[in-house]
């Protein structure tokens, strides 16, 4: 069957993209993993072999009994289990402690996979997405300046950029290339750590890039000697600070809300 352009659809061809995406996860056969879009089964097939369970969600109903078909045996034995289900409806509460998350997802949702996976109560341990290259670039600052986006992915997980995935690896060729994205050790600790809510860090966080050529007192209209009094820089911009420095801010700048 044919790809639909308005489910985002670009099926992975490439066999050595998807052992190098098991191969990063660390699948072991006491992992549950969960694959939002599987398609035509090509990441799934792998998934299975490394003897995980997987917990497919696919929104195309006309791919249901293609995979149906192709993974009889697995869905017979329970080692895959197959949902006709939107991720976005999809209670990430139903699933089991440390599941992992690896799929090719559809560029137009990369930010809600993000965004409501992470900041689930029930977080996946950790995340091997195949996303548009440059939001991969942004996400781990390959050109050594935070966005809002890098920042906030930081925030709940170690991301590292894996490798780039041509576009000629996709059936239909997509616009731009891919790159495999890692996210590992995902947790809520950092905010634990820091005693502020997530609320208030992503509160100072997108007042603090709201005009990024402008200085962060600027930004968020502090006095320099409250950046000085937390060892911040007083001329510095919001994409030149760490993770540690943001956690610091928040918490002074929460102290003035």
């Amino acid at each position: 069957m044919r790809a639909k352009k308005s489910l985002g659809q670009n099926f992975l061809k490439s066999p050595a993209v998807v052992c190098k995406m098991v191969e990063v996860a660390k699948l072991t056969n006491s992992d549950t993993v969960l694959e939002i879009g599987p398609g035509k089964g090509a990441l799934t097939s792998e998934l299975l072999n490394s003897g995980a369970k997987v917990i497919a969600i696919e929104k195309d109903t006309e791919l249901i009994p293609i995979l149906q078909k192709k993974f009889i045996s697995e869905l017979a034995i329970k080692q895959l289990t197959l949902f006709n289900a939107d991720i976005s409806t999809f209670d990430p509460a139903t699933l089991p402690e440390h599941y992992k998350l690896i799929a090719n997802i559809p560029y137009y949702i990369t930010g809600e996979i993000l965004r409501s996976f992470l900041e689930s109560e029930r977080q996946p341990s950790s995340m091997t997405l195949l996303v548009q290259k440059e939001v991969a670039q942004r996400i781990v600052a390959r050109d050594a300046k935070e966005s809002i986006l890098s920042m906030s992915i930081k925030a709940y997980g170690e991301p590292k950029y894996v490798q780039k995935v041509s576009a000629m690896l996709f059936n239909p060729k997509p616009r731009v290339d891919s790159a495999v994205l890692h996210i590992a050790n995902i947790s809520k600790d950092f905010f634990i750590t820091n005693n502020i809510t997530e609320g208030d860090f992503f509160k100072t966080l997108k007042l603090g890039f709201s005009q990024k050529r402008k200085k962060l007192t600027n930004n968020l209209k502090i006095s320099p000697d409250r950046l000085i009094n937390i060892g911040i820089d007083s001329n510095v911009r919001a994409e030149d600070l760490s993770l540690d420095q943001w956690g610091l801010l928040s918490k002074e700048f929460t102290k003035m809300l």
